[in-house]
């Protein structure tokens, strides 16, 4: 079976990998040069996308800003899963608070704004501080501000009102206010529908961030209230998309009780451990269930840690001494703060997967992995 990916970064990278032992083989479609190319090897197909719409049984993706023209395009085809709406969900938090609120998913009161007026009216509304983010082509924590005094007001204004005016009538663009939120960690749940609604769900996993980035994910034993509250969020979610394929959601956890933060409608960054902690990871299962095959086992077979490169051209050989340790390059030119590829590292016990992230602790500098060395060392004491 053939499937096009639309996106051709390190995420269709690895969906290639996994949908070859399936006899699934993948080309990718790379929105920024509208070429079709390999996404393992790079190499240009002499393709253009309506002649790939023809050649391939299934199109997906592997992120949501995509041209609103090649979306309808591959709809139009009736082989694009999870299909145009999940993306846009995706793609626009707006649409995504809507999707929420009809859902009856918890997350964070909000207001739209399109003016100076909602900005004050929000704050008045939900009160300080406030996390402002854009509706439309905001990750990794870029296009947000954090209003904490209405000193900052006017400041923030002026940039928000930027990201506005560079929007048209065809495709508005719009901000969000939402209460900010004091939270105790962020956790994420990844599952995955296929087409007669089977679903099939990943353990909740534990995510630390910095500066807006992820860092490091965590997949371990975690309360069973918690894991279920993610779990009906994800089955509500999921039945009102008609979702089709590997489905995230971003939460915190707030005393227990869980909010969303956002949702992604494709495979997801936190979810690179199941490379390693299961049988059948969400890359896996994400072609399974575009390509109607049988879900895959989603069950944790031993904790695993998933540990982001990010800038970094390169990491000393000794890290792959440690057993149970695996590296996963992405094949991109180096550039600061880029994701350049991640570390799976899993063991049989909390306390081994501690000692393991130790080891990689001293071969990982601090400022460069945070989060590694403090987190095998609360794993120890589990």
């Amino acid at each position: 079976m053939n499937i096009l990916v639309l996106g051709a970064g390190q995420l269709a990278r690895m969906m290639s990998l996994e949908g070859a032992p399936l006899n699934l083989h993948v080309r990718a479609y790379d929105v920024g040069s509208e070429q079709i190319i390999h996404p393992l090897t790079f190499h240009s197909f002499e393709q253009t996308l309506v002649e790939a719409i023809a050649m391939v049984d299934v199109i997906t993706c592997e992120f949501e800003h995509i041209p609103d023209d090649v979306l309808e395009l591959c709809c139009q085809s009736g082989k694009f899963f999870p299909g145009k709406a999940a993306i846009k969900t995706g793609g626009d938090r707006s649409i995504e608070k809507n999707l929420l609120e009809k859902s009856g998913v918890p997350s964070a009161p909000f207001k739209l704004i399109t003016e100076r007026e909602h900005l004050i009216e929000a704050v008045s509304l939900l009160g300080l501080p406030l996390v402002i983010k854009t509706c439309q082509a905001g990750y990794d924590g870029k296009g947000q501000w954090r209003l904490k005094s209405l000193e900052q007001v006017d400041e923030i204004w002026a940039e928000m009102a930027g990201f506005i005016a560079s929007g048209s009538d065809d495709f508005p663009h719009t901000i969000i206010a939402e209460k900010m939120i004091p939270f105790d960690r962020e956790v994420s749940v990844i599952g995955a529908r296929d087409k007669a609604g089977n679903v099939h769900i990943y353990p909740v996993t534990e995510n630390q961030h910095t500066d807006g980035v992820l860092t490091l994910s965590l997949a371990a034993e975690i309360d069973a209230n918690v894991q279920q509250q993610a779990i009906d969020a994800f089955h509500k979610l999921a039945t009102s998309m008609d979702y089709v394929g590997v489905l995230a959601i971003e939460f915190f956890d707030v005393d227990g009780q869980l909010m969303v933060n956002e949702i992604a409608p494709r495979v997801h960054n936190s979810g690179h451990w199941s490379q390693q902690g299961t049988a059948c990871s969400q890359f896996e299962n994400h072609l399974r269930a575009v390509a109607g095959l049988p879900l895959g086992d989603t069950q944790l077979q031993k904790p695993s840690v998933m540990i982001n490169v990010l800038g970094q051209a390169s990491i000393s050989s000794k890290v792959l001494e440690i057993s149970d340790v695996k590296s996963h390059w992405y094949g991109k030119a180096q550039r600061a703060g880029r994701k350049m590829g991640h570390i799976n590292v899993s063991a049989p016990t909390n306390v081994e997967l501690g000692q393991k992230l130790l080891q990689l602790a001293a071969l990982l500098p601090e400022a460069d992995y945070p989060g590694v060395l403090a987190t095998g060392q609360r794993l120890i004491k589990s």
